[in-house]
């Protein structure tokens, strides 16, 4: 895997959040957004995915955590991959944890097949974390939960998906949200009307509120 793209914190550095691009996207391409909505005592880790051939995009390669191979959220699932995926996301936590930073006090995040992962490394990660961040996403192998959920049911969780999404269907968004209300005891579902497959400043908004709650000075 290529470095990741760090944004440094200002003041002394007590927490880290970790946020996940979507498919064919790369560190960059989220780093100035995460570094508008942390606070300065807070470090940002924009990892870059592997190259890989993608299955739903004919076999191209591109930058993506793990294959994609149906759009059917019953359709096959690249169960390996996600897995391994998810091993990298902890060990960057190990990191952080390396460096002195309590499992506590760090965020993990993604948007789309990002946040797909943070929601899975997070749910299979046995260390309570500071919360988790799930922007257009969807929880990958979710037939698997609740029984592959080792941790993290009580951490707060942001789930936010735009109501016109044409690639992650906000009905996907809204099962997901039901799945986890199941095992989790601190989730918040928010609808953006009218947004697509992208982010907007309302979402940015209730981001930066999330960080600055569960990741306070």
């Amino acid at each position: 895997m290529t470095t990741p793209v760090v944004i440094a914190a200002t003041a002394r550095h007590t927490a880290t959040l970790i946020f996940l691009h979507g498919l064919g996207d790369t560190g960059h391409g989220w780093a100035s957004s995460m570094g508008s909505v942390r606070s300065p005592h807070v470090k940002v880790i924009c990892p870059t995915a592997p190259t890989m051939p993608v299955t739903l995009n004919a076999g191209f390669r591109m930058p993506s955590w793990f294959d994609l191979r149906s759009l059917d959220p019953s359709g096959p699932e690249d169960e390996e991959g996600i897995r391994r995926a998810a091993e990298v996301v902890h060990s960057l936590i190990a990191q952080e944890v390396a460096a002195g930073i309590p499992t506590k006090r760090i965020v993990i995040g993604g948007f789309s097949q990002g946040g797909a992962l943070a929601m899975y490394s997070a749910l299979t990660f046995p260390e309570p974390l500071a919360g988790v961040i799930a922007l257009s996403a969807w929880l990958p192998l979710h037939q698997r939960f609740p029984a592959s959920a080792v941790g993290n049911k009580n951490v707060p969780l942001l789930q936010c998906h735009g109501d016109c999404d044409p690639i992650v269907p906000y009905k996907w968004g809204q099962m997901t949200a039901s799945l986890l209300k199941q095992f989790m005891t601190n989730t918040e579902f928010k609808t953006y009307r009218g947004m697509m497959h992208t982010s907007c400043d309302d979402e940015m908004r209730d981001m930066k509120m999330f960080v600055e709650k569960v990741l306070k000075p």
